[in-house]
């Protein structure tokens, strides 16, 4: 038996004994060390619930592995490695492009299979990348949203050398865009969120220009390349007129509602032909890409700093109390919050 917090319905989670998974033939069974709350956790957990429940939620995880089920090689019992948590079905015309973000039939670790809230989990080899020595098990476990601030500036064409850049909401994503940008050559990022913690924390990141949502951006600070990681509608109206001439908008935030453009929106858009792009999770080809190569190997070199953005680290058994706090606390500030099994 095993520990795991189970999400039954939206709000309704319990801490367990479940039975303890076993690997099959091309599987390991991981000791998680590390999983991180996403974003999209939250109304996961508390709103709207999962692809199917009961089930065990969580896919930003890294963990040790325990065992190895028939026919794993390249692999060894005790190796830190961090999980894809996307499991592509390898045979849509979407994966027969290597454009596996978009697979038609895909699973994924904590909304349509049992994920990482628990003690182990059975992972396939195909979905297991080794972290190099030395690696801590929490940057294994940033890969995840590391990784899909990448694959949206890529997605939106790259930064320039000498370029602007800028991000609108700085959750860990945003956090982790506003880092790449500059690894990339961008002199400087303006980086815009409702709260001043997280404005304190873009700075740590990097940021040369914060702002409150809200407050007026001097026209002489127009970006080249926009991530949008809010998913509001006022952000995704601020995004857009954000750009310079001929820039680049790549919407990362996952909006609630229907997202209004206004007219003064368009225009801009339209008259300063900004591009505008969509982006969704992480991967590439060969699987998972090197958005997880590079950023693994990032995080483990110290080259993208992540310890900053931990809020708050805590054991399993504290999980269903803290969702319980995110949904009534209403003004908590939190930015990443890793629990550790």
């Amino acid at each position: 038996m095993m520990r795991a917090a189970v999400l039954y319905t939206p709000g309704d989670i319990r801490l367990e004994d479940v039975a303890k998974p076993s690997p099959a033939p091309g599987e390991v069974l991981l000791r998680v060390a590390a999983v991180g709350v996403c974003g999209s956790d939250l109304p996961r957990m508390l709103t709207k619930g999962a692809h199917k429940m009961p089930i065990i939620c969580g896919h930003e995880f890294s963990g040790h592995i325990e065992a190895l089920g028939n026919g794993v090689t390249g692999f060894a019992e005790g190796d830190l490695c961090t999980v894809p948590p996307m499991l592509p079905c390898g045979v849509c015309d979407q994966c027969a492009t290597g454009d596996f973000s978009r697979c038609r039939n895909y699973d994924y670790f904590g909304s349509r299979r049992d994920g990482a809230y628990a003690e182990w989990v059975v992972v396939p080899d195909a979905n297991l990348m080794k972290a190099p020595a030395g690696t801590d098990p929490r940057a294994a476990a940033m890969v995840d949203p590391a990784s899909i601030a990448l694959h949206a500036i890529w997605k939106a064409g790259g930064v320039r050398m000498g370029s602007r850049g800028a991000v609108i909401g700085c959750g860990p994503i945003g956090l982790f865009a506003i880092q790449w940008m500059l690894l990339m050559g961008a002199t400087e990022v303006v980086a815009i969120d409702v709260s001043a913690e997280k404005l304190a924390q873009a700075q740590q990141a990097g940021a040369t220009h914060t702002f409150l949502a809200g407050e007026t951006i001097p026209p002489g600070l127009l970006a080249d390349i926009i991530v949008e990681a809010a998913g509001h509608p006022s952000s995704v109206n601020a995004a857009a007129l954000l750009a310079a001439p001929g820039g680049h908008v790549v919407f990362i935030g996952i909006p609630v509602g229907d997202v209004t453009l206004h007219n003064k929106t368009f225009q801009h858009f339209l008259r300063q032909e900004v591009s505008l792009h969509g982006s969704w999770n992480s991967f590439g080809a060969p699987y998972p890409g090197p958005q997880w190569t590079v950023t693994l190997d990032k995080l483990a070199s110290g080259a993208l700093k992540w310890d900053f953005m931990i809020s708050h680290e805590l054991g399993l058994e504290d999980l269903p109390a803290m969702f319980d706090r995110l949904k009534s606390e209403k003004g908590m500030f939190f930015s990443k919050i890793m629990f550790r099994p």
